[in-house]
């Protein structure tokens, strides 16, 4: 039971800077402003670990690849404690299941963090246009919505995209739960 409840408060705390962290990825991947209290908030609370990151870890593609590396160690380091506090730490292929498993979590972790983004932006169109937090939010959509947005116009001025883009997201959410079954059978 203590096993249980320490992971519960490590899995909440690394699941917190990890989406910080895909944030900031994020964020800067759609060049949204930082000038702004939710930007502040992001960068001073993951300045820690990505400034270190960024002397060792170059930019690839114009993405800040340290930001994104920093966030999969940090769900790979939780998988590991996990396994060591379940008494599993000496399992064959330990490692290499920790860290594809990262990946998924950071993939699981990112679509969330989208579907998060699109109901606060919606909410935040229907209660208070201007705004500033909601026109970063949507900033941080746009780059997901626009394709969808192409084919489907409004409908007598109502966009159902951030709808189609939410199923689309469940959909891609279901496919990563199948994968993580499939790959990791019942430690998911």
């Amino acid at each position: 039971m203590l096993t249980d409840l320490t992971l519960l408060v490590l899995n909440a705390v690394a699941s917190f800077i990890t989406t910080l962290l895909l944030a900031r990825f994020y964020m800067q991947w759609a060049r949204v402003s930082f000038r702004n209290q939710i930007g502040a908030f992001v960068i001073q609370t993951t300045d820690w670990a990505v400034l270190p990151a960024r002397r060792v870890i170059p930019a690839m593609f114009g993405l800040d690849m340290a930001t994104l590396v920093v966030a999969w160690l940090i769900q790979v380091t939780l998988i590991l404690v996990g396994a060591l506090l379940h008494g599993s730490i000496g399992a064959d292929g330990l490692i290499t299941l920790a860290l594809l498993r990262g990946v998924i979590e950071i993939a699981r972790l990112s679509v969330w963090f989208l579907i998060i983004v699109l109901i606060i932006s919606a909410v935040m169109s229907w209660v208070s246009p201007g705004n500033p937090i909601g026109s970063m939010m949507n900033a941080l959509t746009r780059p997901f919505l626009q394709p969808i947005q192409r084919v489907m116009p409004p409908i007598a001025n109502v966009d159902l995209s951030p709808l189609v883009l939410i199923l689309i997201l469940q959909i891609v959410l279901y496919l990563i739960d199948a994968l993580s079954r499939q790959l990791f059978g019942l430690l998911v």
